[in-house]
């Protein structure tokens, strides 16, 4: 992500003293635990500057369930503030720097997973395919149910294994369907679980976050 950020003119710093957006702790009710994480990320990240993340999750967890934490607090300013700073990966590219072509090649047939928290908490839809499409000798072919959930959810897959296993059955066959070699998604946490039932079950295929796909072959 970063090589791709600074080869289109951005300064990126890193802040290695950084930790989690609070999301697990917040999703299992653990609010109180999941304010002090999210306090940390909000002095994590201070000042006027853009917040890239490679994850929907997080950035759709910052942007409409950090106000619910710190409503009427002393940090309702900073939160607002943040909200309008963090950006996902390809949105940013796509929304902010007005990059449709990375200058990436990749040979082979892919397909798309739109994550949840991509497709549903931060709209993000046409971007990703956009910038996968310009990506040399990559054929991008939609699967049959794309906006379905994969089944990770979290502490959904631990909870309701039996459901989650089965969500990740269909949504790899459906990917298997299209003959793709590679399976690429903005969010880790869905490719770590559908890329863990795939090498389970033997299935050939390669997952991939496309920050990966997006720098590769230069």
């Amino acid at each position: 992500m970063v090589k791709v950020l600074e080869k289109f003119g951005c300064k990126v710093n890193y802040n290695s003293n950084q930790t989690c957006c609070g999301q697990p702790a917040f999703n299992a009710g653990f609010w109180d635990e999941a304010r002090q994480v999210c306090t940390k990320f909000i002095t994590d990240f201070p000042g006027s500057g853009y917040i890239v993340a490679p994850s929907a999750s997080c950035v759709g967890f910052v942007r409409n369930y950090y106000g619910k934490l710190f409503d009427n607090s002393s940090l309702h300013n900073d939160v607002k503030n943040l909200q309008k700073r963090v950006f996902e990966f390809t949105e940013f590219l796509s929304e902010k720097l007005g990059v449709e072509d990375t200058g990436a090649t990749l040979t082979g047939k892919a397909t798309y997973h739109d994550s949840c928290a991509g497709l549903r908490e931060c709209k993000i839809k046409e971007g990703p395919r956009k910038l996968l499409s310009n990506v040399r000798g990559l054929d991008l072919v939609e699967m049959k149910d794309v906006e379905t959930c994969c089944g990770f959810g979290g502490s959904f897959a631990v909870k309701f294994e039996g459901i989650s296993i089965s969500m990740a059955d269909q949504k790899i066959n459906h990917a298997k369907e299209t003959g793709a070699n590679y399976l690429i998604s903005t969010d880790l946490s869905c490719l770590m679980h559908l890329d863990g039932y795939a090498k389970n079950k033997g299935v050939n295929i390669k997952t991939m976050h496309i920050a990966d796909v997006l720098a590769s072959g230069w």
